[in-house]
């Protein structure tokens, strides 16, 4: 399945119908008055957030809908029926603008939460609305008015407590692998990711909580540099990030600097969210060389180091216990 998390489409609520002119015709009525009916109105357009979605996929080649317009008044006082509304299903972490004046519209978090984003036309009116001591015989209605038309913007953000980070073959995907049952793709070379990858881990209170490991960051991402900058809005929602480095890599200590520097140039206060440091592949190291390169990097941050291998599952457990702790302090 392809990951798709933007789209613009066009959203056209229906038009309402219009209204008539027309007169009872009663065999003992000499007088029939107006009996002109109103239009219906048009349907509206509504998204709907759906947690069977983890994609904007549905919107990559259908870029307009429209609602069902409404129809015209009847005789006899008979209103005009209403236009169907078309309700459109986005997954859960969806954020909607108008891509004409970048207009916030809303942000579907929950699921079957409902945003209205293109409203239906108001029926005209028929004669009969017409009927005054003055004018007892109206000729005249009003016509359906214009369904609202815009085009919107669609972006997903992912739904994840913990964001894992990291340059490319930091080990993030495999680590991931280890802690939940996700099974993302692992090769070595960059970019083995090239989408998020979501997956459940398991608390010690049995709860679940979600882990997003995060693709594509490098020295530049959040100018577009690789594929940074389309995944880094994907943490903006995080309450934690996991930040995973290379213990084999050539300097460990500037590659933590390089994403630390991506966190700050992107904004959105992820520089200042709550993180974890995770020193990968400590199993290709001896314990001299583990020790010295652990203190190296304590001496660097404030955030605390744990030496792991997601391979082997050494030191996995001491770390997902501080994760807990810090999402929530009352776990023990």
């Amino acid at each position: 399945m392809q990951f798709i998390d933007q789209a613009e489409v066009d959203v056209i609520a229906g038009d309402g119908g219009d209204g008539i002119v027309a007169f009872r015709r009663e065999k003992y009525v000499p007088a029939g008055g107006p009996a002109g009916g109103n239009g219906g109105p048009g349907g509206s357009i509504y998204l709907r957030a759906v947690t069977r979605l983890q994609t904007l996929l549905d919107f990559r080649y259908a870029h307009r809908f429209k609602a069902g317009n409404g129809q015209r008044g009847g005789p006899k006082n008979m209103t005009g029926a209403a236009g169907d509304d078309l309700h459109l299903d986005v997954p859960c972490g969806t954020v909607v603008y108008d891509a004409t004046t970048q207009e916030l519209l809303g942000d579907l978090v929950t699921p079957d939460q409902v945003l209205l984003v293109a409203q239906g036309g108001k029926g005209g009116l028929g004669n009969r609305h017409f009927l005054s001591n003055r004018n007892r015989a109206p000729e005249h209605a009003l016509p359906g008015l214009p369904g609202e038309e815009r085009r919107i913007r669609l972006e997903l953000k992912l739904l994840a407590e913990v964001g894992i980070i990291g340059l490319p073959n930091a080990g993030k995907s495999t680590l991931i692998a280890a802690l939940s049952a996700a099974r993302p793709k692992i090769a070595d070379y960059p970019f083995t990711t090239l989408i998020p990858n979501l997956g459940v881990v398991r608390r010690p209170t049995g709860d679940g909580t979600v882990f997003a490991d995060i693709p594509g960051l490098i020295e530049g991402a959040h100018t577009g540099l690789g594929l940074g900058h389309e995944f880094l809005r994907h943490i903006e929602r995080t309450r934690l990030l996991l930040h995973v480095v290379d213990a084999t890599a050539e300097d460990p200590i500037e590659n933590y600097h390089i994403i630390q520097q991506e966190l700050q140039a992107y904004g959105h206060t992820l520089a200042e969210r709550p993180q974890i440091l995770a020193l990968n592949k400590i199993d290709a190291l001896d314990s001299a060389t583990q020790a010295d390169l652990v203190a190296a990097l304590q001496a660097e941050t404030d955030t605390s180091v744990h030496g792991i291998s997601a391979v082997t599952g050494a030191g996995l457990q001491p770390m997902l216990q501080h994760i807990w702790d810090t999402l929530d302090p009352a776990i023990i």
